[in-house]
């Protein structure tokens, strides 16, 4: 049988070789519709499998908070509102009562309803979501039926999963079963993608529909590096990939004895090397693979995990916490950036065409001041157990970025009339996203006391393109010449008045853009956990002189590509460190 390479989105780094499992999407799909004479009967049964799904989810929320930390947990805790939303279970149920149907069927319809207005949306977060429907809707018709919901054979021996999408459920599941996995539709922010790199799972998503071609038993190769798929690979390239896989755990396991050590260049220049987290529990493993701080601390889980608003005392109990684990070292909070594409069941918002450019962010802040000064404060009363810094995120104007500091000054001033303690001046920020707030970097820099360049959203936003479509992916491309004369731009103008940079999308984690940020002057660099050992030893052989002449080459090039191929021969042994 011949050899077929199919392209994807890496997802989570490594390589799995197996062989295929290919998820029965129809038997996954489809479910009997059948007559009850016992309406009230069959509802019931409805009520004991949703009691049932309730157990088993708050059994998972505590094994992956336990293994994983609280952010991944919180996928789980969304699943639980799920089953306790009336317009997913109460539509279920109307089904059962109005049509004499089933349990099962009355379940799946609504789901996939749903789940098909998300999938039909333009926003990319609303889309994601319709997984998460389809992950509950699953479980739940699973415990109607006593069934996996999987009819297709197992293969022996090492697995690698291959489906359409993957729900997050099944995704913790399946660890310790599948070495790895490859999906025909998601992206790097779906939960899969996320739980997927928490568990060390390689994977690579958005293949399309040619990937569920792949023959069941087949041996197959996920390159989570690459971001490819290859089914039946000749003796010769399946060779290749084992060797690649050894040498990858072997770089792994060499990395250890980097978590103490600084982050210096090996001509004597020091950055800083700093986690993104959403909850204190991923502070301990923030510090424990050696981060010098924290970049990004994403507030939102405190909003997200309960069904009311928190109050002052517990977002400030949580901030302290985080400040003192990493002992007077920086802790950068953003605040609060929900609204719009980031539903809170606690604060209905109107619903809007276009999410990412509607009210989210400091936008809904500056409009719910009640709520933004509540966090102000927490904040500014856990400062005095650290090094706490704030950082405003989607700024496009000086006006925002004005008010927002007078209402934390505003804030710091209420608390002292108070008796409270709070630093006589805490340091705040702004989140670089918007291309406004690149574009003015010099005016900006003349008042902030530091930027954090925001990749994920600002190559999105310079160059128009849905970062989760696969069919823009050459577009929506960190290493463009665009994206990059911007960061130069917004490093040059904090030069020019002493401030500091940072970065805090995943630009700053990606091993090929870390010469060019280094070179471009960048201070700060903040990651995922297990990202940061491997740039601390990439930056210790490296030369931030010559980066810097590197980066003045790079940015005489136009094409992505040409940049990263020069950042490839300046840097020998960057495509395999090993």
């Amino acid at each position: 049988m011949s050899a077929l390479r199919l392209k994807g989105i890496p997802a989570a780094p490594g390589y799995a070789i197996g062989r295929a499992w290919v998820l029965d999407r129809e038997t996954r799909g489809s479910v009997e519709r059948r007559s009850v004479a016992d309406v009230a009967a069959e509802l019931e049964r409805l009520d004991r499998a949703v009691s049932a799904a309730k157990a088993d989810i708050r059994g998972l929320i505590d094994e992956v908070r336990r293994r994983l930390g609280a952010e991944e947990a919180e996928i789980f805790e969304a699943h639980l509102l799920l089953l306790e939303d009336e317009e997913f279970i109460g539509r279920a149920r109307t089904r059962v009562a109005e049509q004499s149907r089933n349990a099962e069927s009355a379940l799946h319809e609504t789901a996939e309803e749903i789940a098909g207005t998300l999938e039909s949306m333009d926003d990319d977060y609303m889309k994601e979501r319709a997984a998460d429907i389809r992950d509950v809707g699953r479980r739940l018709i699973g415990h109607l039926t006593g069934a996996d919901g999987n009819r297709s054979v197992r293969p022996a021996g090492p697995l690698v999963l291959i489906a359409g999408d993957l729900t997050p459920s099944e995704t913790v599941r399946f660890q310790g079963t599948a070495a790895g996995f490859a999906t025909a539709a998601g992206g790097r922010t779906a939960h899969a993608a996320i739980l997927a790199r928490a568990l060390g799972l390689p994977a690579v998503v958005g293949i399309g529909e040619r990937v569920l071609a792949v023959e069941n038993g087949s041996v197959v190769v996920v390159d989570g590096t690459t971001g490819e798929l290859l089914a039946n690979p000749s003796p010769d390239e399946l060779e290749r990939y084992r060797e690649l896989q050894a040498r990858y755990e072997q770089r792994r396991r060499r990395l250890l004895p980097y978590r103490n050590l600084p982050s210096v260049t090996a001509d004597g220049a020091s950055v800083e090397l700093a986690a993104n987290i959403g909850s204190p529990l991923d502070a301990e493993a923030a510090a424990d693979n050696g981060a010098e701080g924290v970049g990004l601390f994403r507030t939102e889980f405190l909003y997200m995990q309960h069904d009311a608003l928190p109050g002052e005392d517990e977002q400030f109990e949580a901030y302290k916490s985080v400040a003192l684990r990493f002992h007077g070292r920086p802790v950068v909070v953003r605040t609060l950036d929900v609204g719009g594409d980031k539903e809170l069941k606690a604060l209905p918002l109107p619903k809007e065409d276009n999410p990412f450019l509607g009210v989210r962010a400091i936008r809904l802040c500056l409009n719910r001041k009640d709520l933004f000064r509540t966090q102000l404060r927490a904040l500014l009363r856990a400062s005095v157990y650290g090094t706490i810094k704030i950082m405003f995120p989607m700024i496009a104007t000086l006006a925002e970025w004005r008010e927002a500091r007078a209402l934390l000054d505003a804030a710091a001033g209420e608390l002292r009339r108070e008796g409270v303690p709070v630093p006589d001046r805490l340091e705040a920020g702004i989140m670089v996203e918007v291309p406004s707030a690149a574009v003015l970097a010099d005016l900006f820099a003349k008042e902030v006391d530091f930027f954090s360049i925001g990749t994920n959203d600002l190559v999105q936003y310079v160059m128009a393109a849905d970062r989760m479509n696969p069919e823009l992916a050459r577009l929506n491309d960190p290493f463009h010449p665009a994206v990059l004369r911007l960061i130069r731009g917004v490093v040059e103008a904090a030069r020019r008045e002493g401030k500091r940079v940072g970065m805090c999308g995943e630009m700053a984690g990606n091993p090929l853009a870390v010469p060019l940020l280094l070179g471009l002057g960048l201070d700060e660099f903040s990651m995922s956990a297990g990202s940061i050992l491997p740039v601390r030893a990439l930056i210790s052989r490296l030369n931030r002189s010559e980066m810097s002449r590197l980066a003045e080459e790079a940015l005489k090039l136009d094409d992505p590509d040409a940049i990263r191929s020069l950042i490839l021969r300046a840097v020998p042994g960057l495509a395999d460190p090993d």
